[in-house]
Protein backbone atom coordinates (compact mmCIF):
# COMPACT_ATOMS: atom_id res chain seq x y z
CA UNK A 1 0.00 0.00 0.00
CA UNK A 2 2.70 2.49 0.99
CA UNK A 3 4.92 2.09 -2.04
CA UNK A 4 2.00 1.88 -4.48
CA UNK A 5 0.62 5.25 -3.42
CA UNK A 6 4.04 6.90 -3.41
CA UNK A 7 4.88 5.40 -6.79
CA UNK A 8 1.67 6.80 -8.26
CA UNK A 9 2.58 10.25 -6.97
CA UNK A 10 6.06 10.07 -8.51
CA UNK A 11 4.53 9.06 -11.84
CA UNK A 12 2.30 12.10 -11.85
CA UNK A 13 5.17 14.42 -11.00
CA UNK A 14 7.24 13.18 -13.95
CA UNK A 15 4.38 13.86 -16.34
CA UNK A 16 4.27 17.60 -15.92
CA UNK A 17 2.13 18.19 -12.82
CA UNK A 18 4.00 20.50 -10.46
CA UNK A 19 1.59 20.06 -7.55
CA UNK A 20 4.24 17.94 -5.80
CA UNK A 21 8.00 17.91 -5.98
CA UNK A 22 9.47 14.73 -4.59
CA UNK A 23 12.83 14.93 -2.89
CA UNK A 24 13.51 11.22 -2.31
CA UNK A 25 12.49 7.80 -3.55
CA UNK A 26 10.12 7.39 -0.63
CA UNK A 27 7.74 10.17 -1.62
CA UNK A 28 8.78 13.15 0.55
CA UNK A 29 7.68 16.31 -1.15
CA UNK A 30 6.99 19.99 -0.86
CA UNK A 31 3.60 21.32 -1.84
CA UNK A 32 3.23 24.18 -4.32
CA UNK A 33 -0.46 25.05 -4.40
CA UNK A 34 -2.07 27.21 -7.05
CA UNK A 35 -4.71 29.81 -6.18
CA UNK A 36 -7.71 27.59 -6.93
CA UNK A 37 -6.40 24.77 -4.73
CA UNK A 38 -5.58 27.22 -1.94
CA UNK A 39 -9.07 28.65 -2.11
CA UNK A 40 -10.87 25.29 -2.16
CA UNK A 41 -8.84 23.79 0.69
CA UNK A 42 -7.97 26.90 2.68
CA UNK A 43 -8.49 25.44 6.17
CA UNK A 44 -6.81 22.14 5.24
CA UNK A 45 -3.86 24.12 3.94
CA UNK A 46 -3.57 26.07 7.19
CA UNK A 47 -3.74 22.93 9.31
CA UNK A 48 -1.23 21.15 7.10
CA UNK A 49 1.29 23.97 7.39
CA UNK A 50 0.84 23.95 11.17
CA UNK A 51 1.14 20.17 11.34
CA UNK A 52 4.46 20.22 9.51
CA UNK A 53 5.89 22.26 12.40
CA UNK A 54 5.37 19.36 14.80
CA UNK A 55 5.28 16.20 12.64
CA UNK A 56 7.65 15.04 9.84
CA UNK A 57 5.84 15.70 6.58
CA UNK A 58 2.80 16.81 8.56
CA UNK A 59 1.32 13.28 8.65
CA UNK A 60 1.59 10.26 10.93
CA UNK A 61 1.64 7.62 8.19
CA UNK A 62 3.78 7.98 5.08
CA UNK A 63 0.94 6.66 2.93
CA UNK A 64 -0.83 9.97 3.42
CA UNK A 65 2.07 11.91 1.90
CA UNK A 66 0.80 10.92 -1.54
CA UNK A 67 -2.62 12.53 -1.15
CA UNK A 68 -3.59 14.96 -3.89
CA UNK A 69 -3.46 17.90 -4.04
CA UNK A 70 -1.79 17.66 -0.60
CA UNK A 71 -2.64 15.82 2.66
CA UNK A 72 -6.17 17.01 3.45
CA UNK A 73 -7.81 17.28 6.87
CA UNK A 74 -11.27 15.90 7.62
CA UNK A 75 -13.91 16.88 10.15
CA UNK A 76 -16.34 13.97 10.26
CA UNK A 77 -17.75 10.95 8.44
CA UNK A 78 -21.05 9.13 8.37
CA UNK A 79 -22.26 6.23 6.24
CA UNK A 80 -20.75 6.55 2.76
CA UNK A 81 -19.90 10.24 3.20
CA UNK A 82 -16.89 12.17 4.40
CA UNK A 83 -16.58 15.91 5.14
CA UNK A 84 -13.32 17.83 5.05
CA UNK A 85 -12.56 20.83 7.27
CA UNK A 86 -13.46 23.17 4.40
CA UNK A 87 -17.00 21.79 4.25
CA UNK A 88 -16.80 19.63 1.12
CA UNK A 89 -18.91 16.47 1.27
CA UNK A 90 -17.44 13.43 -0.49
CA UNK A 91 -18.78 10.06 -1.52
CA UNK A 92 -15.99 8.09 0.11
CA UNK A 93 -14.49 5.01 -1.54
CA UNK A 94 -11.29 5.17 0.53
CA UNK A 95 -13.03 4.06 3.73
CA UNK A 96 -9.95 4.57 5.87
CA UNK A 97 -7.94 2.50 3.32
CA UNK A 98 -10.44 -0.35 3.52
CA UNK A 99 -11.48 -0.99 7.14
CA UNK A 100 -14.88 0.73 7.15
CA UNK A 101 -16.90 -2.20 5.79
CA UNK A 102 -20.25 -1.22 7.38
CA UNK A 103 -19.92 2.51 6.71
CA UNK A 104 -18.58 5.38 8.77
CA UNK A 105 -19.88 5.94 12.32
CA UNK A 106 -22.03 2.80 12.19
CA UNK A 107 -24.77 3.25 14.78
CA UNK A 108 -24.64 -0.27 16.21
CA UNK A 109 -20.86 -0.28 16.55
CA UNK A 110 -20.75 3.19 18.06
CA UNK A 111 -23.52 2.41 20.55
CA UNK A 112 -21.75 -0.72 21.76
CA UNK A 113 -18.38 1.02 22.00
CA UNK A 114 -19.89 3.95 23.91
CA UNK A 115 -21.44 1.54 26.42
CA UNK A 116 -18.13 -0.28 26.86
CA UNK A 117 -16.25 2.91 27.74
CA UNK A 118 -17.89 3.13 31.15
CA UNK A 119 -16.36 -0.26 32.02
CA UNK A 120 -12.77 0.76 31.37
CA UNK A 121 -10.46 -0.06 28.50
CA UNK A 122 -7.43 -2.02 29.75
CA UNK A 123 -7.30 -4.55 32.57
CA UNK A 124 -3.97 -6.31 31.97
CA UNK A 125 -6.31 -9.27 32.06
CA UNK A 126 -9.11 -10.88 30.09
CA UNK A 127 -12.77 -10.06 29.49
CA UNK A 128 -15.82 -11.72 27.98
CA UNK A 129 -15.84 -9.86 24.66
CA UNK A 130 -12.45 -11.21 23.58
CA UNK A 131 -13.71 -14.78 24.05
CA UNK A 132 -16.86 -13.99 22.07
CA UNK A 133 -14.89 -12.45 19.17
CA UNK A 134 -12.43 -15.37 19.11
CA UNK A 135 -15.31 -17.85 19.02
CA UNK A 136 -17.01 -15.98 16.18
CA UNK A 137 -13.85 -15.74 14.06
CA UNK A 138 -13.30 -19.48 14.52
CA UNK A 139 -16.87 -20.13 13.40
CA UNK A 140 -16.64 -18.20 10.12
CA UNK A 141 -13.01 -18.40 8.91
CA UNK A 142 -11.97 -21.78 7.40
CA UNK A 143 -8.41 -21.83 8.80
CA UNK A 144 -9.35 -20.48 12.22
CA UNK A 145 -9.25 -23.21 14.86
CA UNK A 146 -7.55 -20.79 17.25
CA UNK A 147 -6.81 -17.05 17.09
CA UNK A 148 -4.55 -14.48 18.71
CA UNK A 149 -5.35 -10.76 18.63
CA UNK A 150 -3.15 -7.70 18.20
CA UNK A 151 -3.66 -4.16 16.89
CA UNK A 152 -2.17 -3.84 13.40
CA UNK A 153 -1.67 -6.01 10.36
CA UNK A 154 2.08 -5.50 10.50
CA UNK A 155 2.20 -6.93 14.03
CA UNK A 156 0.07 -9.94 13.12
CA UNK A 157 2.30 -10.71 10.13
CA UNK A 158 5.34 -10.78 12.41
CA UNK A 159 3.57 -13.20 14.75
CA UNK A 160 2.70 -15.45 11.79
CA UNK A 161 6.28 -15.52 10.50
CA UNK A 162 7.73 -16.23 13.95
CA UNK A 163 5.25 -19.05 14.49
CA UNK A 164 5.97 -20.53 11.05
CA UNK A 165 9.71 -20.54 11.66
CA UNK A 166 9.23 -22.27 14.98
CA UNK A 167 6.96 -24.93 13.50
CA UNK A 168 9.05 -25.62 10.40
CA UNK A 169 12.45 -25.43 12.07
CA UNK A 170 13.66 -23.24 9.20
CA UNK A 171 14.27 -19.52 8.78
CA UNK A 172 13.76 -18.72 5.09
CA UNK A 173 10.55 -17.15 3.77
CA UNK A 174 9.15 -16.69 0.25
CA UNK A 175 7.16 -13.55 -0.59
CA UNK A 176 5.95 -12.17 -3.92
CA UNK A 177 6.87 -8.97 -5.70
CA UNK A 178 4.20 -6.32 -5.28
CA UNK A 179 2.71 -7.86 -2.12
CA UNK A 180 2.74 -5.70 1.00
CA UNK A 181 3.05 -7.35 4.42
CA UNK A 182 3.74 -4.38 6.65
CA UNK A 183 6.52 -1.89 7.17
CA UNK A 184 8.90 -3.92 9.35
CA UNK A 185 12.45 -4.43 8.04
CA UNK A 186 12.21 -8.17 7.40
CA UNK A 187 9.27 -7.96 4.95
CA UNK A 188 9.22 -4.39 3.63
CA UNK A 189 10.97 -5.24 0.38
CA UNK A 190 10.05 -5.40 -3.31
CA UNK A 191 6.59 -3.95 -2.77
CA UNK A 192 6.80 -2.57 -6.28
CA UNK A 193 8.72 -3.80 -9.29
CA UNK A 194 12.15 -2.35 -9.90
CA UNK A 195 12.42 -4.31 -13.14
CA UNK A 196 15.61 -6.10 -12.26
CA UNK A 197 16.05 -9.27 -14.32
CA UNK A 198 15.26 -12.64 -12.80
CA UNK A 199 18.06 -14.32 -10.93
CA UNK A 200 18.79 -18.03 -11.43
CA UNK A 201 15.82 -20.03 -10.21
CA UNK A 202 13.36 -17.24 -11.12
CA UNK A 203 14.17 -15.17 -8.03
CA UNK A 204 13.80 -11.40 -8.16
CA UNK A 205 15.96 -8.75 -6.57
CA UNK A 206 15.24 -8.07 -2.90
CA UNK A 207 14.82 -4.30 -2.86
CA UNK A 208 14.34 -2.45 0.47
CA UNK A 209 11.57 0.12 0.47
CA UNK A 210 12.95 2.50 3.12
CA UNK A 211 16.13 4.23 4.07
CA UNK A 212 17.51 2.74 7.26
CA UNK A 213 16.48 -0.87 6.66
CA UNK A 214 19.02 -3.44 7.83
CA UNK A 215 19.98 -5.91 5.06
CA UNK A 216 20.50 -8.68 7.59
CA UNK A 217 16.81 -8.39 8.53
CA UNK A 218 15.64 -9.56 5.10
CA UNK A 219 18.58 -11.83 4.26
CA UNK A 220 16.33 -14.91 4.62
CA UNK A 221 13.66 -13.52 2.30
CA UNK A 222 13.26 -14.76 -1.28
CA UNK A 223 11.15 -12.70 -3.69
CA UNK A 224 9.29 -14.35 -6.57
CA UNK A 225 7.04 -13.05 -9.34
CA UNK A 226 3.33 -13.31 -8.53
CA UNK A 227 1.19 -15.74 -10.48
CA UNK A 228 4.27 -17.59 -11.80
CA UNK A 229 3.69 -21.33 -11.41
CA UNK A 230 7.17 -22.37 -12.52
CA UNK A 231 9.02 -19.93 -10.26
CA UNK A 232 7.25 -21.17 -7.14
CA UNK A 233 7.62 -24.83 -8.01
CA UNK A 234 11.33 -24.59 -8.80
CA UNK A 235 12.12 -22.52 -5.70
CA UNK A 236 10.26 -24.75 -3.24
CA UNK A 237 12.19 -27.77 -4.51
CA UNK A 238 15.13 -26.50 -2.47
CA UNK A 239 13.29 -27.68 0.67
CA UNK A 240 14.62 -24.83 2.81
CA UNK A 241 11.65 -22.55 3.40
CA UNK A 242 9.62 -22.16 6.56
CA UNK A 243 6.73 -20.40 4.84
CA UNK A 244 5.28 -18.88 1.73
CA UNK A 245 3.41 -15.66 2.53
CA UNK A 246 1.08 -14.00 0.03
CA UNK A 247 -1.94 -11.83 -0.41
CA UNK A 248 -4.38 -14.42 -1.81
CA UNK A 249 -5.78 -11.52 -3.83
CA UNK A 250 -3.13 -8.92 -4.58
CA UNK A 251 -5.14 -6.11 -3.02
CA UNK A 252 -2.29 -3.63 -2.61
CA UNK A 253 -1.57 -3.54 -6.34
CA UNK A 254 -4.47 -3.26 -8.78
CA UNK A 255 -6.60 -5.93 -6.99
CA UNK A 256 -5.04 -8.78 -8.98
CA UNK A 257 -6.65 -12.18 -8.53
CA UNK A 258 -4.55 -15.34 -8.63
CA UNK A 259 -4.45 -17.20 -11.93
CA UNK A 260 -6.76 -20.23 -11.97
CA UNK A 261 -5.02 -23.03 -10.09
CA UNK A 262 -2.21 -20.91 -8.63
CA UNK A 263 -3.39 -21.02 -5.03
CA UNK A 264 -4.24 -24.71 -5.32
CA UNK A 265 -0.76 -25.42 -6.62
CA UNK A 266 0.83 -23.35 -3.85
CA UNK A 267 -1.18 -25.27 -1.25
CA UNK A 268 -0.11 -28.63 -2.72
CA UNK A 269 3.56 -27.69 -3.04
CA UNK A 270 3.77 -26.33 0.50
CA UNK A 271 2.45 -29.61 1.88
CA UNK A 272 4.92 -31.61 -0.22
CA UNK A 273 7.93 -29.57 0.91
CA UNK A 274 7.08 -29.09 4.58
CA UNK A 275 6.49 -25.37 4.13
CA UNK A 276 3.68 -23.44 5.76
CA UNK A 277 1.29 -21.41 3.62
CA UNK A 278 0.36 -18.00 5.09
CA UNK A 279 -2.40 -15.82 3.66
CA UNK A 280 -2.13 -12.11 4.40
CA UNK A 281 -5.81 -11.19 4.49
CA UNK A 282 -5.33 -7.81 6.14
CA UNK A 283 -7.39 -6.26 3.34
CA UNK A 284 -9.41 -9.17 1.95
CA UNK A 285 -10.43 -10.60 5.33
CA UNK A 286 -14.12 -9.93 6.14
CA UNK A 287 -14.26 -7.65 3.08
CA UNK A 288 -14.65 -10.06 0.15
CA UNK A 289 -16.78 -12.33 2.33
CA UNK A 290 -17.23 -13.39 5.94
CA UNK A 291 -14.70 -16.19 5.52
CA UNK A 292 -12.24 -14.02 3.61
CA UNK A 293 -10.51 -14.76 0.32
CA UNK A 294 -9.72 -18.30 1.49
CA UNK A 295 -13.43 -19.11 1.59
CA UNK A 296 -14.18 -17.24 -1.63
CA UNK A 297 -11.38 -18.97 -3.55
CA UNK A 298 -11.67 -22.35 -1.85
CA UNK A 299 -8.07 -22.72 -0.61
CA UNK A 300 -7.27 -22.97 3.11
CA UNK A 301 -3.78 -21.92 4.30
CA UNK A 302 -2.01 -23.01 7.49
CA UNK A 303 -2.06 -19.52 8.98
CA UNK A 304 -3.83 -16.30 8.07
CA UNK A 305 -3.64 -12.68 9.14
CA UNK A 306 -6.62 -10.32 9.36
CA UNK A 307 -7.06 -6.65 10.29
CA UNK A 308 -8.81 -3.68 8.61
CA UNK A 309 -12.47 -4.76 8.16
CA UNK A 310 -12.40 -6.85 11.36
CA UNK A 311 -13.57 -3.94 13.55
CA UNK A 312 -15.00 -1.39 11.08
CA UNK A 313 -12.17 1.09 11.63
CA UNK A 314 -11.22 0.41 15.25
CA UNK A 315 -7.64 -0.88 15.63
CA UNK A 316 -7.53 -4.67 15.77
CA UNK A 317 -5.81 -7.52 13.97
CA UNK A 318 -5.84 -11.26 14.23
CA UNK A 319 -3.59 -14.24 13.58
CA UNK A 320 -5.66 -17.34 12.90
CA UNK A 321 -4.51 -20.88 12.28
CA UNK A 322 -4.72 -24.59 12.81
CA UNK A 323 -4.80 -25.66 16.44
CA UNK A 324 -1.59 -27.69 16.31
CA UNK A 325 0.28 -24.61 15.09
CA UNK A 326 -1.33 -22.00 17.27
CA UNK A 327 -0.77 -24.00 20.44
CA UNK A 328 2.98 -23.68 19.85
CA UNK A 329 2.61 -20.14 21.14
CA UNK A 330 2.42 -21.78 24.56
CA UNK A 331 4.02 -25.22 24.19
CA UNK A 332 7.08 -23.98 22.27
CA UNK A 333 7.40 -20.50 23.69
CA UNK A 334 6.58 -18.52 20.54
CA UNK A 335 6.18 -15.12 22.17
CA UNK A 336 3.35 -12.81 21.14
CA UNK A 337 2.81 -9.80 23.41
CA UNK A 338 1.19 -6.38 23.41
CA UNK A 339 -0.21 -4.05 26.04
CA UNK A 340 -3.23 -3.16 23.93
CA UNK A 341 -3.93 -6.61 22.46
CA UNK A 342 -7.61 -7.53 22.85
CA UNK A 343 -8.45 -4.24 24.53
CA UNK A 344 -12.12 -3.96 25.36
CA UNK A 345 -12.96 -1.14 22.93
CA UNK A 346 -11.52 -2.91 19.88
CA UNK A 347 -13.02 -6.26 20.83
CA UNK A 348 -16.44 -4.68 21.31
CA UNK A 349 -16.23 -3.04 17.89
CA UNK A 350 -15.09 -6.29 16.27
CA UNK A 351 -17.85 -8.33 17.87
CA UNK A 352 -20.62 -6.00 16.69
CA UNK A 353 -19.04 -5.65 13.23
CA UNK A 354 -18.84 -9.41 12.65
CA UNK A 355 -22.35 -9.92 14.01
CA UNK A 356 -23.66 -7.24 11.63
CA UNK A 357 -21.87 -8.84 8.68
CA UNK A 358 -23.26 -12.25 9.61
CA UNK A 359 -26.87 -11.33 10.35
CA UNK A 360 -29.72 -11.93 7.89
CA UNK A 361 -27.58 -14.51 6.10
CA UNK A 362 -25.03 -11.93 4.98
CA UNK A 363 -27.37 -9.18 3.80
CA UNK A 364 -24.56 -6.62 4.16
CA UNK A 365 -22.48 -8.49 1.61
CA UNK A 366 -25.41 -8.69 -0.78
CA UNK A 367 -25.75 -4.89 -0.60
CA UNK A 368 -22.02 -4.43 -1.13
CA UNK A 369 -21.98 -6.79 -4.10
CA UNK A 370 -25.02 -5.14 -5.67
CA UNK A 371 -23.66 -1.60 -5.39
CA UNK A 372 -20.10 -2.61 -6.30
CA UNK A 373 -21.32 -4.45 -9.40
CA UNK A 374 -23.35 -1.41 -10.49
CA UNK A 375 -20.27 0.74 -10.08
CA UNK A 376 -17.94 -1.60 -11.97
CA UNK A 377 -20.34 -2.11 -14.86
CA UNK A 378 -21.09 1.61 -15.00
CA UNK A 379 -17.41 2.53 -15.19
CA UNK A 380 -16.80 -0.05 -17.92
CA UNK A 381 -19.74 1.31 -19.90
CA UNK A 382 -18.33 4.82 -19.55
CA UNK A 383 -14.98 3.61 -20.88
CA UNK A 384 -16.70 2.28 -23.99
CA UNK A 385 -18.84 5.40 -24.31
CA UNK A 386 -15.91 7.82 -24.11
CA UNK A 387 -13.36 5.65 -25.90
CA UNK A 388 -10.90 5.92 -23.02
CA UNK A 389 -8.73 2.90 -22.06
CA UNK A 390 -10.13 2.75 -18.52
CA UNK A 391 -9.36 -0.67 -17.06
CA UNK A 392 -11.52 -1.89 -14.17
CA UNK A 393 -10.34 -4.99 -12.31
CA UNK A 394 -11.27 -6.73 -9.08
CA UNK A 395 -14.35 -7.61 -7.05
CA UNK A 396 -17.48 -5.63 -6.09
CA UNK A 397 -16.21 -5.05 -2.54
CA UNK A 398 -12.86 -3.72 -3.80
CA UNK A 399 -11.61 -3.02 -7.28
CA UNK A 400 -9.02 -0.95 -9.10
CA UNK A 401 -9.18 1.50 -11.97
CA UNK A 402 -6.27 2.39 -14.16
CA UNK A 403 -5.65 3.06 -17.84
CA UNK A 404 -4.31 0.30 -20.04
CA UNK A 405 -4.91 -1.11 -23.50
CA UNK A 406 -4.51 -4.70 -22.27
CA UNK A 407 -7.37 -6.80 -20.97
CA UNK A 408 -5.52 -8.31 -18.01
CA UNK A 409 -3.09 -7.13 -15.34
CA UNK A 410 -1.45 -10.14 -13.70
CA UNK A 411 1.39 -8.77 -11.55
CA UNK A 412 2.91 -5.53 -10.37
CA UNK A 413 5.11 -5.15 -13.44
CA UNK A 414 2.19 -5.31 -15.85
CA UNK A 415 0.40 -2.81 -13.60
CA UNK A 416 3.35 -0.42 -13.68
CA UNK A 417 3.30 -0.47 -17.48
CA UNK A 418 -0.16 1.12 -17.34
CA UNK A 419 -0.70 4.86 -17.87
CA UNK A 420 -0.36 5.74 -14.20
CA UNK A 421 -0.17 9.47 -14.90
CA UNK A 422 -3.63 9.28 -16.48
CA UNK A 423 -4.87 7.30 -13.48
CA UNK A 424 -3.69 10.04 -11.13
CA UNK A 425 -5.33 12.72 -13.24
CA UNK A 426 -8.59 10.72 -13.17
CA UNK A 427 -8.46 10.40 -9.37
CA UNK A 428 -7.79 14.14 -9.09
CA UNK A 429 -10.70 15.04 -11.34
CA UNK A 430 -13.01 12.83 -9.28
CA UNK A 431 -11.86 14.54 -6.08
CA UNK A 432 -12.67 17.94 -7.57
CA UNK A 433 -16.23 16.64 -7.98
CA UNK A 434 -16.32 15.33 -4.39
CA UNK A 435 -15.73 11.66 -5.18
CA UNK A 436 -12.83 10.29 -3.12
CA UNK A 437 -10.81 7.28 -4.32
CA UNK A 438 -7.39 6.09 -3.12
CA UNK A 439 -4.38 7.55 -4.89
CA UNK A 440 -3.49 4.15 -6.33
CA UNK A 441 -6.94 3.85 -7.91
CA UNK A 442 -8.39 1.30 -5.49
CA UNK A 443 -12.10 1.65 -4.68
CA UNK A 444 -13.59 0.17 -1.51
CA UNK A 445 -17.36 -0.29 -1.21
CA UNK A 446 -19.24 -0.41 2.09
CA UNK A 447 -22.67 -1.64 3.13
CA UNK A 448 -23.64 2.03 3.48
CA UNK A 449 -23.11 2.91 -0.20
CA UNK A 450 -26.29 3.28 -2.24
CA UNK A 451 -27.46 3.32 -5.84
CA UNK A 452 -27.74 7.11 -5.50
CA UNK A 453 -24.03 7.20 -4.61
CA UNK A 454 -23.31 5.15 -7.73
CA UNK A 455 -25.32 7.51 -9.95
CA UNK A 456 -23.51 10.55 -8.53
CA UNK A 457 -20.16 8.80 -8.94
CA UNK A 458 -20.77 7.76 -12.55
CA UNK A 459 -21.80 11.29 -13.50
CA UNK A 460 -18.53 12.55 -12.06
CA UNK A 461 -16.58 9.79 -13.79
CA UNK A 462 -18.17 10.62 -17.15
CA UNK A 463 -17.12 14.24 -16.77
CA UNK A 464 -13.59 13.23 -15.75
CA UNK A 465 -13.19 10.84 -18.67
CA UNK A 466 -14.40 13.47 -21.13
CA UNK A 467 -11.73 15.87 -19.86
CA UNK A 468 -8.87 13.35 -19.99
Amino acid sequence: MLAADQRAGRERDTNGDDTKKYSTQKGRFQVTKNDSVSSRYRRSSELYEESKRFTPGGVHSDVRLSMEPFPLFFARAEGSRLWDVDGHEYVDYVLGMGPVILGHAHEGVNRAVAASLTKGQLYAGQHEEEVAVARLVCEVVPVAEMVSFSLSGSEAVQAALRLARSAAGRTKIIKFEGHYHGWFDNVFVSVHGDHHPHRPGCELATVPMSSGQVPEAYADLTVLPWNDFDALQRTLQRNEFAAVIMEPIMANTSVILPRPGFLEMARKLCIEHGTLLIFDEVITGFRVGLGGAQELLGVTPDLAVFAKALANGYPMSCLAGKRNLMERMVSNGVVHAGTYNANRVSCTAALVTLQALRENKGDAYRRINEVGTQLIEGLRNLARETGKPLHVQGLPAMFNTTFAEKDEITDCRSYERCQLHMQQRFVGLLLEQDIRVTQRGTWFVSAAHTSADVERTLNAARHALQIL
